[in-house]
């Protein structure tokens, strides 16, 4: 007994004072009528301030008559399982998930209850914050047990999942019920979305639909906000820091290199803009799991890679695919590319099939000949060879479209009787402007013999007027590399369309004010440098950072922004980019 160093006067004394029966004889009353002592019970469990001891007690109690819990039992049960296990001491864990085992074991009527206490716990908890004598809601991010309380939560999961083995049926479910709002703060979004990925690492039969799951949220967030308003607001925080710092030390030297890119006012790597932030924050948790998932000491696994890009492309298919304007997502896919070749290749046919495909509507169709030509002409861990393989497949196509077309009554230009062949043209020429260097590299010659037996000329020049409806910039940009090669001469057919009536969209506000269409095909370049969300983690811009084909300018091949193998080693600044999968992921801080 410690009396020493007690101070008994301010020390108020250690409940342990229990009222009542044992389990047992409270559940034997409670089936002959008498509800005292099952109360009593209910109050004392529920207790907020419930010492340790009381609750390994407890839980004794209830594991030795398991088998008496029915459905009957239910609000007790549930009382028990909101009991504060988490973060206690080891002793009351290891009895709480002795607990939990029974009782799944012996009440599966329980089991989505079970499920239910464990996910809640994969967020921070909710605490209230006074300010200004108002009382705010935010989570707990400084609570320095929350990596211990995700383990034993995981520790929870996978002992269910071992005694019931339909766990995964009934948990799927409740993880995709319990994912939090998008608008939620990054912290809370991070921490659900590390350990959703934690669950598909020991439980595989789980991993494609937690992938659709996660990735159907980031692409709501994905198209909430569009790159270029993100932009915008990082460009205007950054404009005005600089500006305050200027004022505060009286420099105005209008001769600094106004474009150095800051992540914050405040310098931190925080996005400014909130979606963006929530965005980015999930990103690089997502490439942080896929990095580990297909490295083993630091090796690729073939077999591991396969595996995951086969969910992946499931998910692509599914979700990504069918979403327009997405602008970050699909960089998960992008990023798995980039570790092998043949995954790459496997990619680029996936999506010719698709392409090329009657059966699939024309709307996913024209998707995939977008997805193609961004990926041939971004990925710049692409070989050469890969790119004219890759054109050896589309050009063709598009004559022979062409072949079956020139002498129907549909040979005109039309965007909704066509609308594959023109995007498959303008994934051909957006390829050709950002690839004809490396075509031609090495023996000009050749390459450009190569160039000539695409006969390209036949496509501008068809009936069907592909420059019509591609991209201006696209357009110009092709027409300025096949004139400087004496290739095509596009100038003549812009002019002329020039000169005809072009699509025109109504203001949004009314009245007879019109305006050009200036993208008829509303086609949009998925593997785009991804902006601010990656150059945060820079210290500043140069020209060579820049995208040459949005400055209008000839882009030079190594100057593309595309991701390399190991562009983003840099950004996954979390401990979980480095090591073996179930180590390095499930082990990262938070």
């Amino acid at each position: 007994m410690e009396i020493e160093g007690r101070d008994f006067m301010n020390t108020p004394p250690l409940k342990t004072v229990r009222f009542g029966g044992n389990v047992v004889a409270t559940l034997a009353k409670f089936k002959q009528g008498d509800t005292s002592d099952y109360e009593l019970l209910k109050h004392q469990l529920a207790d907020p301030d419930i010492k340790d001891a009381q609750i390994i007690n407890w839980l004794q109690e209830f594991r030795n008559c398991v088998t008496q819990l029915s459905k009957d039992h239910e609000q007790l049960i549930y009382v028990v399982l909101r009991l504060p296990w988490l973060g206690r001491s080891p002793a009351v864990v290891e009895e709480y998930l002795a607990f939990l085992s029974n009782l799944v074991s012996a009440q599966t009527v329980y089991l989505r209850a079970c499920l239910k206490m464990v996910v809640s716990n994969f967020t921070p908890k909710r605490v209230k914050i006074c300010e200004g004598g108002v009382d705010i809601s935010d989570s707990d991010d400084d609570d320095e047990n929350l990596p211990r309380n995700f383990d034993q939560c995981h520790q929870a999961l996978q002992l269910i999942a071992r005694y019931v083995p339909s766990t995964s049926r009934f948990l799927m479910p409740i993880l995709t019920e319990n994912f939090p709002f998008v608008q939620k703060s990054s912290r809370t979004l991070e921490c659900y979305v590390h350990n959703l990925l934690r669950v598909a690492v020991y439980i595989p039969s789980l991993r494609r639909d937690v992938l659709e799951l996660i990735i159907s949220r980031m692409l709501k967030l994905d198209v909430s906000a569009s790159r270029g308003e993100i932009e915008e607001v990082e460009e205007n925080a950054v404009q005005q820091e600089m500006k305050g710092e200027q004022e505060e030390e009286g420099l105005f030297d209008m001769d600094e290199d106004v474009c150095s890119v800051k992540s914050s006012p405040a310098g931190t790597n925080v996005m400014v803009h909130p979606v963006a932030e929530r965005l980015d924050t999930l990103m690089v948790v997502l490439l942080a799991f896929i990095k580990d998932m297909c490295h083993v000491n630091g090796c690729l696994d073939v077999e591991q890679t396969k595996d995951l890009y086969k969910d992946l492309v499931c998910v692509f298919d599914k979700l990504i695919l069918p979403t327009h304007a997405s602008c970050h997502v699909q960089y998960a896919l992008f990023y798995l590319c980039s570790f092998r070749l043949a995954l790459a290749e496997a990619f680029l046919e996936h999506l010719w099939r698709l392409l090329q495909s009657p059966s699939h509507p024309a709307v996913l169709r024209q998707s995939a000949a977008g997805y193609m030509g961004s990926f041939l002409a971004r990925a710049n861990f692409l070989p050469v060879a890969t790119v004219r393989a890759c054109l050896d497949l589309l050009v063709p196509w598009l004559h022979l479209y062409i072949d079956s077309q020139d002498s129907g009554s549909r040979a005109y230009c039309d965007i909704t009787l066509h609308g594959p062949f023109y995007n498959a043209c303008q994934a051909v020429f957006y390829t050709l402007i950002f690839r004809h260097r490396s075509i031609l590299e090495g023996d000009m010659k050749k390459g450009l013999a190569y160039l000539q037996g695409l006969n390209l000329e036949r496509i501008v020049m068809c009936q069907l007027n592909p420059l019509k409806v591609c991209l201006p910039a696209v357009t110009n940009m092709f027409a300025a590399i096949t004139r400087k090669y004496q290739l095509v001469f596009c100038y003549t057919i812009i002019e002329r369309n020039s000169r005809h009536v072009l699509p025109v969209v109504r203001s949004s506000v009314g009245g007879d004010c019109v305006s050009t269409n200036t993208n008829p095909l509303d086609s949009f370049f998925p593997f785009d440098p991804y902006g601010p969300l990656i150059s945060r983690h820079k210290t500043g811009c140069s020209d060579a950072d820049e995208d040459d084909f949005l400055r209008g300018e000839t882009p030079e091949t190594k100057g593309v922004m595309g991701m390399t193998p190991g562009s983003y080693e840099s950004h996954l600044h979390s401990p979980s980019s480095v090591g073996s999968p179930p180590i390095a992921f499930l082990q990262r801080p938070f």
